[in-house]
């Protein structure tokens, strides 16, 4: 099943009434934190012609770049009287949300406020008063609540739902504690903060299990049972588990912590009377039985100047928090979080762990249960069984050899793709690398073009002819429309859709790993295809930056970034049939490469189509064939390319190499 998909974004009206629209004008308050992402938007929709930034409002003065001539104010009711704004962006502290909400609305403006709306059911009825005396609009920032994927996890379900696990497992630096004074703090001279892992890095999350249980007044609430831990030397709980009962006997159970090892993607588990289902609402993405559909988010500032221009209803008023706010109240009146035992922590120069802390999580959203029902702390790494956390791997042999990776926190400038990452030989090592230092758009391996249609799907900033590099509010991405198990792998359709959402081209890609030809036990070979069909209705336009004047910059395709090796390139060696050496191979034409190492092995063989390798070592190791070499690539109908790469352990001789590119269909 697909998920739907329209022309128009969900819920942003035109406000046309046969004339132009004119621009809402905006102020954002809050700006050198999140608040720049805010900023960012209003100029794309001013672009757009939706929206004007009409003035900036912060005690400190912006940190970043910000539009010359806006006025700067530290008062927001002043600043949004002197410039006549109609809307106010709200990305303050979370104890300042009541008090400056309610007086950006009794100033004229409605607001946009980030989550959570208020850090106590008293701040909340404050915000609630404003909006009823005004009559103006209060949207919360709970971008997943603007997800199509939360109304069709029930339909895909197909019966009612009786419970909801929620798992969420996150790594924090011990400078995000330190961020800011309210930072990991439940109050701040005397004012409530509630700055703690279950009200505000994973907010979103409680958010939408109440919003997919029906939850979203204060008295949808019937009981609440709380279990806040904390393994940081902080106020606030890092590690904790919720479980809220509803007025209608819906059950929903929350296990969420910040001292994971590793950042996983958080999901909603329903449990329906037969079946369940998972809800990714960091990926838009729904599971059930196997299969994960994707579908649209409308953008919440879109949403609320669409209601500004034509009543357009929000998405996320002010009232449908009611139940989030009631369970963060009792997270306020709560004691203190419990330290953690220091037998049960692993620290490490950076953070804190708690090791085996995921599979928790898993098991608590699978059985509707809390952490001290499963054991915590002394279950930690010792559960039995404890069952890996829910996302796409290909395994050889029964081993995970790689994940399927999509991320949900990923900035626009990274053209947020799928990827491959971590891959690993079969004897462990890992082969790709993921937003390096160097280049922190390239993700492990997976297919990026610089430019299709104008729009960057690579990340980074866009090669500008007779100019240079330049950062572009240009970026697309890569949404997925379904990934279904395959024999060896997956399959998946995709949307490429540029920076205004209008998709450019659709993708059908599979993805599996085998035993290769001709290979003793110490190798195994990844099949990738894909095929590019434009949806604009002329050709697709694919460029690499070569195209526009920089010499030998081709990338663009199909592309493995490989991690650097301690003691240098000179490690490396990269050879063809033909040649040997970076500059030697780099743009040649030849069915195979060979990237090696003494670790580890690389052997590339272009299956369908043939294009010139781009290549690099001596900066990163990273090779794949590049579609637009030097001249743009017209694709009138499809385009169609095929990869395999076999991964093996230890340094590949050229002979060898030679022999399993021939075995995988490489002429001789």
């Amino acid at each position: 099943m697909r998920g739907e998909r329209t022309d128009e974004r969900t819920g942003a009206g035109t406000g046309a009434r046969g004339g132009e629209v004119r621009p809402v004008r905006v102020v954002v308050a809050g700006v050198n934190g999140y608040g720049r992402h805010h900023l960012d938007n209003v100029a794309r929709l001013a672009a757009a012609g939706r929206a004007e930034l009409a003035g900036i409002c912060d005690v400190a003065p912006p940190s970043g770049p910000s539009a010359p001539g806006v006025p700067v104010s530290a008062d927001l009711p002043a600043l949004i009287r002197d410039t006549g704004a109609e809307a106010a962006v709200i990305a303050t502290p979370i104890h300042t949300h009541a008090p400056l909400a309610a007086a950006a609305l009794r100033a004229g403006a409605h607001v946009l406020l980030e989550k959570p709306p208020a850090p106590s059911v008293g701040a909340f009825a404050e915000i609630a008063a404003a909006v009823a005396e005004t009559g103006l609009g209060c949207q919360v920032g709970f971008q997943s609540l603007g997800s199509a994927a939360i109304p069709a996890a029930r339909e895909l379900l197909g019966e009612p739902v009786r419970g909801i696990g929620v798992a969420g497992a996150w790594s924090r630096p011990f400078g995000y504690y330190t961020r800011s004074a309210w930072s990991g703090r439940r109050r701040l001279d005397g004012v409530d903060v509630m700055d703690g892992a279950l009200t505000n890095p994973f907010a979103h999350a409680v958010a939408t299990a109440l919003a997919v249980a029906g939850a979203d007044t204060v008295d949808s609430v019937a009981g609440i049972e709380l279990e806040l831990h904390r393994a940081n030397a902080i106020e606030s709980d890092d590690t904790s588990s919720a479980r809220v009962r509803l007025a209608d006997g819906t059950v929903v159970a929350i296990t969420v912590s910040l001292c994971s090892d590793r950042r996983t993607e958080p999901y909603l588990h329903l449990h329906g009377e037969h079946r369940s289902a998972r809800l990714f609402y960091t990926l838009d993405e729904v599971e059930i039985d196997g299969v994960r559909t994707g579908f649209d988010r409308a953008d919440l500032l879109e949403n609320l100047l669409a209601h500004v221009r034509d009543g357009t209803g929000l998405l996320v008023p002010l009232a449908r928090t009611g139940g989030f706010t009631r369970l963060l109240d009792a997270i306020r009146l709560a004691p203190d979080p419990r330290p953690v035992d220091a037998r049960f922590v692993r620290t490490e120069p950076s953070r804190l762990v708690l090791p085996g802390i995921e599979g928790l999580a898993v098991r608590a959203a699978a059985e509707l249960a809390t952490l001290s029902e499963l054991g915590f702390p002394e279950a930690l790494g010792t559960g039995p069984g404890a069952p890996p956390w829910p996302e796409p791997a290909l395994r050889v042999d029964g081993r995970e050899v790689a994940a399927y990776v999509r991320r949900g926190d990923l900035r626009a400038t990274d053209a947020p793709r799928p990827h491959l990452h971590p891959v690993r030989t079969l004897g462990g090592t890992v082969v790709t690398d993921t937003q390096p230092d160097d280049h922190v758009h390239h993700f492990g391996a997976g297919i990026a073009v610089s430019d299709v249609d104008g729009a960057n799907f690579w990340g980074g900033s866009t090669y500008v002819r007779g100019e240079g590099p330049r950062m572009l509010p240009n970026h697309g991405r890569q949404r997925r429309r379904t990934l279904r198990p395959v024999d060896g792998g997956y399959a998946e359709e995709l949307d490429w859709t540029g920076p205004d959402g209008t998709v450019l081209a659709a993708e059908e890609r599979t993805l599996t790993a085998r035993r290769p030809a001709g290979a003793p036990g110490g190798a195994w070979a990844l099949d990738v295809s894909f095929t590019l069909t434009g949806r604009t209705g002329r050709p697709l336009v694919l460029q690499s930056s070569a195209c526009k004047g920089r010499t030998g910059a081709g990338y663009g395709g199909f592309f493995w970034r490989a991690p650097k090796d301690p003691a240098g390139p000179d490690v490396f060696a990269v050879f063809t049939g033909e040649a040997s050496g970076e500059e030697a191979v780099h743009g040649s034409v030849t069915p195979w490469l060979a990237l090696t190492s003494d670790a580890w092995s690389l052997l590339f063989v272009q299956t369908a189509g043939l294009d010139p390798w781009f290549v690099r070592v001596a900066e990163y190791p990273g090779v794949g064939p590049a579609l637009a070499w030097d001249r743009p690539l017209t694709v009138p109908d499809r385009l169609h390319r095929a990869i395999t790469v076999v991964v093996a352990d230890g340094r590949l001789a050229p002979d060898r190499a030679r022999e399993l590119a021939a075995a995988e269909g490489a002429p001789a």
